[in-house]
């Protein structure tokens, strides 16, 4: 064997090692990625992320007799998260479309999502029949269904896209947003933490929510499955969106 084969040898060794090790050290972990500002499905309390989407992956993680790790990321990279293998699975109250699901394999769906529109307390409007929505300034979350809703059906409007709904809310007191567009759960949370908030009456769409794996990952991907199957058989999922959304 000549020097110059040596060394490819002795790199190529070392590389099956790291892998090995590396991967023997997180055997025992499960990491789901989200953006933990999205409650009841999950969001910061006493320093803890917490809600509907981390109960359901706590079930996961004891199916598969495996450590839970959550990872909190901008909600606009989590596909990409999944796509590099910085974590296995994504619970992020992620609506399933069919751009995503070109990236990703989703599971089955196990909510159901109704779109809302959140506008200023001292709006005029009383109902989502009231406002022309291609001459507002709206605010979504980057990356959402709400984000994609607008662009295609409202491309007048102008559109403020933000990593957090709690940067949208502020938008739309401080006078630089009109409304935001969001899931219902959560924006009944937002407006009871901001009085200075309302939900217009009426739903503008409904979407589904899954969670979501990397392509070709159906081991994992037929786990979730089973254990959402069971859970909402059971009816745990409507307890855990009772218990966290505070109705």
């Amino acid at each position: 064997m000549n020097l110059k084969k040596g060394k490819k040898f002795i790199l190529l060794l070392l590389g099956a090692l790291f892998m090995v090790v590396g991967c023997s050290q997180n055997s025992n972990q499960l990491v789901m990625v989200t953006e933990a500002g999205f409650a009841p499905y999950e969001y910061y309390e006493n320093g803890e992320i917490v809600g509907v989407d981390v109960e359901i992956a706590k079930e996961i993680a004891k199916e598969l007799g495996k450590e839970l790790v959550i990872k909190d990321t901008a909600f606009d990279v989590i596909i990409n998260e999944l796509n590099s293998g910085k974590a296995d699975f994504a619970a992020a109250g992620m609506s399933i479309t069919e751009d995503r699901k070109e990236k990703v394999d989703f599971t089955i769906e196990y909510t159901t999502s109704n779109q809302v529109i959140v506008v200023s307390k001292d709006s005029p409007y009383q109902s989502i029949s009231d406002i022309d929505l291609k001459e507002q300034r709206i605010a979504v979350q980057l990356g959402s269904v709400a984000d994609t809703y607008v662009t295609k059906n409202y491309p007048q409007a102008t559109l403020n896209r933000q990593k957090k709904f709690l940067v949208a809310a502020e938008d739309v007191k401080n006078n630089k947003s009109d409304c935001i567009i969001m899931d219902a759960l959560p924006a009944e949370q937002l407006v009871s933490k901001n009085p200075e908030l309302k939900i217009l009456d009426g739903v503008l769409f409904s979407d589904s929510y899954g969670m979501a794996v990397k392509k070709g990952n159906k081991e994992l991907l037929d786990s979730i499955n089973k254990v959402l199957k069971r859970l909402m058989e059971e009816g745990k999922i409507e307890e855990y969106i009772l218990q966290f959304g505070g109705e």
